[in-house]
């Protein structure tokens, strides 16, 4: 069922979209819903769900005020299996310090791999993999649990033992699936990055944890040209002293290096896997911030804090099940990878495309969903945009039927974006555009099969997530904005950061503005009807004459003129107690910025948010500096535009151009630049 977006006589906005009555009787979420009222107390649904917003606003409201109750309720929904049994829910409720599940023990790859012992799904595929050229080739259930025994049996053979650490410089093919799952059942505490990341970047993240094992491929294939990753194998052995084993994955036909293990000689034989019954609280993985000051931090989640929320956020938010084709576009460097392979512990089958995101086109991935049977497809908020920039049709020129929803994650959708979605992929498609981080790897609010979808917000803060809006005082609020906080611990946060003894880097990183809640470092809005808005961050928020407003806000305004491929807005605070908002501009080929382009763009910022937030200049630019992982770089940049050096602003391994960073630290030098190669720059 679906509305168009308009508003009443009250200004009360419409739906872009709402699920119908059959839709969210079907979900898992109401299913869970009316279980749980029945067994733990929850307040009991609607008989006829004519408020599903009420419903899930009680349901919420319980599973945040009765944690120890709802996160039971979970383990038992998900029949979630403890070999031996917890002796509390929630030993410990303060942050950072929380205590799940005490006594406790279980295993997450064996909850991953539970559909492998039903003979009636054995033959299905647990994994298609697609790339760039080939068909999807499925890895059945049986396969996957066949090799996952073998290589974890090969991992002991080398004496890992749990707590070891073992690592993959491996693309998104599924032997790093493989390889994560046997990890997990030795106990070993998985780490991984994407070959695209050069060897300073891999050390800078692999030399802190000192893994025993590393599984590595030879090379990659990324826009239709071939990688070869050799040399910086050969680096990364060579600097990581702590080496038991390397196996090789000869992705490029490569031979194998002297003295490495050859993957198919590893799995060519199928071995019922050994799960170690491990603590609630066990390391599963560490995964990496962007890193963009510093080290990046080395943050370590829990075998069972991981496998609770990933069973409710998949299974519930996202209403996977057995019948399930998951899709979403990532790499093995960003956490969305592991987000994505934990679809197996609700049964589905897991698609990994390992490719670039527009080769042959644009519409690649779009093409992958036609071509897997997805029913949820994930992705970022910048391919959506992308598409729409690049006149793609995806609802024309695919058959796009199996799929119920496109989720978006990495940046805010723009309202433009949902509305292509809604008008260019299926009128009646439910759009999920989620928020959360890689500190928690998983979403603070997002999914939430049984509510309508509002242009340019989320629908609704996760169960069991009490999220919150903090003024600067530390006071709740709504319908205004505020600093993301989440007042009470979830099971995936951090059970600590690696190499931080006394946890003053972990305490630092969320707690030390407001001790006892977690601040995450965005701006947020809850609005009074329970949806969500995310303003971007709020250590590089816009704030002019009191009046805040997140870059998103910005870049989502400027983005629509064709003329702009992208843009950088910075705030800088200035000595003299002023504020210099430059807004850098990076344009499509063709175009210049001249006088009637800078009008249009102050034009729209004046009329389309606010008039205190037009940049005091519009600078263009060779180009915008990211993250390895696809982030604008703002904080670094505002950093140098405050006079710091490149080489305390910015881990310039962290960046995926280092030159453009020096390219803003000459202009912050003078407050002018060499000519960029496009045109010139303007005010």
């Amino acid at each position: 069922m679906t509305t168009a977006a308009h508003s009443d006589s009250d200004h009360r906005p419409h739906p872009l979209w709402q699920p119908g009555a059959d839709r969210i009787a079907r979900s898992r979420l109401t299913a869970f819903h009316a279980w749980a009222a029945e067994r733990h107390g929850a307040p009991a649904p609607a008989p006829v769900p004519d408020d599903p917003a009420a419903d899930y606003a009680a349901l919420h409201a319980w599973s945040v005020a009765e944690l120890e109750t709802f996160w039971r309720a979970v383990a038992e929904w998900f029949e979630v299996r403890f070999a031996t049994p917890y002796e509390r829910v929630l030993a410990d409720a303060s942050m950072p310090g929380a205590r799940w599940f005490p006594g406790a023990t279980l295993n997450y790859a064996e909850h991953a791999l539970r559909a492998a012992e039903d003979p009636a799904r054995a033959d299905d595929p647990a994994l298609l993999h697609v790339d760039e050229v080939q068909e999807p080739r499925p890895v059945s259930w049986a396969e996957l649990r066949g090799q996952v025994g073998a290589v974890a049996a090969e991992l002991r053979r080398l004496g890992v033992r749990p707590g070891d650490r073992v690592s993959g410089y491996v693309p998104n093919i599924p032997q790093a699936t493989v390889a994560l799952l046997a990890a997990a059942a030795v106990g070993a505490v998985w780490t991984s990055c994407a070959p695209d990341f050069g060897a300073r970047s891999v050390l800078d993240r692999f030399q802190q944890v000192e893994p025993v094992v590393l599984f590595t491929v030879d090379g990659y294939r990324y826009g239709g040209k071939t990688h070869d990753r050799t040399a910086t194998v050969t680096e990364l052995r060579a600097e990581l002293p702590s080496l038991r084993a390397v196996v090789h994955i000869p992705l490029l036909g490569t031979a194998a290096p002297e003295s490495t293990l050859v993957w198919d000689d590893i799995v060519r034989e199928p071995v019922e896997p050994v799960f170690e019954q491990l603590p609630f609280d066990h390391p599963l993985w560490v995964l990496y911030s962007s890193g963009t000051t510093g080290l990046p931090k080395a943050i370590v989640q829990s075998q069972g804090g991981i496998l609770l929320e990933h069973l409710k956020q998949l299974g519930l938010h996202c209403d996977l099940g057995p019948d399930d084709r998951f899709f979403w576009y990532t790499s093995t460097g960003w956490m969305m990878w592991n987000f994505l392979v934990s679809g197996l512990l609700v049964g589905a089958t897991v698609v990994l495309y390992d490719g670039s995101p527009g080769y042959p086109d644009t519409a690649a991935q779009w093409r992958v969903a036609e071509r897997t049977g997805t029913t949820l497809y994930g992705t970022s908020a910048a391919y959506v945009m992308a598409c729409r920039k690049a006149d793609v049709h995806p609802g024309r020129d695919f058959d796009l039927s199996a799929v119920k929803c496109v989720a978006t994650t990495g940046s805010p959708l723009p309202p433009d974006g949902f509305r292509w979605i809604h008008d260019e992929v299926a009128e009646d498609m439910w759009i999920a555009s989620v928020s959360g981080g890689t500190d928690v790897c998983s979403c603070f609010a997002g999914a939430v099969p049984t509510l309508p979808v509002y242009i340019g917000e989320l629908q609704a803060p996760g169960l069991g997530t009490d999220l919150q809006a903090w003024d600067p005082r530390g006071e709740s609020v709504v319908d205004e904005v505020g600093e993301l906080i989440v007042a009470r611990p979830m099971p995936s946060m951090p059970v600590r950061f690696w190499n931080d003894p006394d946890g003053s880097r972990y305490r630092d990183s969320y707690f030390e503005m407001f001790p006892g809640a977690w601040r995450h470092g965005d701006w947020i809005t809850l609005t009074s009807r329970g949806t969500v808005i995310i303003h971007g961050r709020s250590d590089s928020t816009l704030n002019r004459q009191g009046v805040r407003m997140g870059s998103a806000d910005i870049y989502e305004a400027v983005e629509r003129l064709p003329e702009i491929r992208e843009s950088l807005v910075i705030g800088v605070e200035q000595p003299d107690g002023g504020y210099w908002m430059p807004l850098f501009v990076h344009l499509a080929p063709g175009a210049t910025l001249n006088e009637e382009l800078l009008t249009r763009i102050k034009t729209t910022i004046r009329t389309q948010l606010s008039p205190r937030h037009v940049p005091d200049e519009v600078i263009e630019v060779p180009g915008v500096p990211h993250t390895l992982t696809g982030k604008r770089i703002e904080v670094p940049v505002k950093r140098l535009l405050q006079g710091t050096s490149l080489d305390k602003a910015v881990n310039p391994g962290s960046v995926d151009d280092v030159e453009l960073l020096r390219y803003y630290e000459r202009l912050a030098q003078g407050r002018s630049a060499p000519t960029p190669p496009a045109g010139p720059s303007g005010t």
